[in-house]
């Protein structure tokens, strides 16, 4: 194989608590750390141990979004990508539109293997994968918690509500990855340097073809109901009188 698409989308941190902007227009991101999203750091460990085992001869990152994104691709180098590519866009497009950009750089690139988060952390929509699998006309697997190559195949083994299904599709192909997939590796201070010299292309969205802009209007945003304070009871049968008069029995 010679070249594996990762994507890595910049998200605001996981330890960081969501807090809505005052006027309900959106969340609030100034001054707020912003990281890659989790499992796109666990799709790109993967690559990255698919090309060390010689599987792969190249990692390329991609991210789409404004040019603050270069923060996350140089992270991207740092952890052992051999390049980046930002596909600058003013305005978050929507997932039909990412992954018709990802099709693009498959087709750019002549990659033979996408892996992607199965979802992003801030909008949970867990779409993209599939959309790309479905315009590429190429197999998919998606919540991959373990990948297995075999010269033009891979064998997959995706967590399912019942318990563990394995896979074997053809490549090339799209693979979305699961949390016990992987632990990403911790990136080094030399290694922040040299990513420093690694190439970051940009490109602009319109330069793919691609019209820019969300399809969907975000209206509102208001932060989930406090919970409510729980009730102290003394032995059981105060627990039980509790849940009788909160008619549950």
């Amino acid at each position: 194989m010679d070249k594996i698409l990762v994507g890595l989308k910049r998200a605001v941190d996981y330890n960081v608590r969501i807090q809505v902007k005052s006027d309900g227009s959106g969340v609030e991101t100034d001054g707020v750390k912003m990281s890659i999203n989790p499992f796109d750091e666990i799709a790109l460990e993967e690559a990255l141990r698919i090309r060390e085992r010689g599987e792969a001869s190249e990692v390329i990152v991609v991210s789409i979004g404004s040019s603050e994104s270069q923060q996350q691709l140089r992270t991207g180098l740092a952890m052992g990508a051999d390049r980046a590519i930002l596909v600058e866009s003013g305005d978050v497009p929507d997932t039909l539109s990412i992954a018709r950009v990802f099709k693009e750089l498959v087709d750019r690139e002549s990659a033979e293997l996408v892996i992607l988060g199965k979802q992003a952390i801030d909008d949970d929509n867990s779409q993209a994968g599939q959309m790309l699998a479905a315009i590429w006309e190429r197999p998919q697997a998606t919540f991959a918690s373990e990948v297995v190559l075999d010269g033009d195949k891979a064998r997959v083994t995706r967590e399912v509500d019942s318990g563990l299904e394995t896979l074997e599709i053809d490549l090339p192909a799209v693979i979305t990855v699961d949390l016990r997939l992987n632990e990403p590796r911790y990136v080094k201070l030399p290694d922040i340097m040299k990513a420093k010299k690694k190439p970051l292309e940009t490109i602009a969205i319109g330069d793919l073809g691609i019209e820019a802009g969300p399809r969907l209007e975000e209206t509102a945003f208001e932060p989930p109901a406090g919970r409510q304070k729980g009730i102290m009871v003394d032995d059981v049968a105060g627990l039980v009188a509790a849940i009788k008069d909160k008619g549950l029995v």
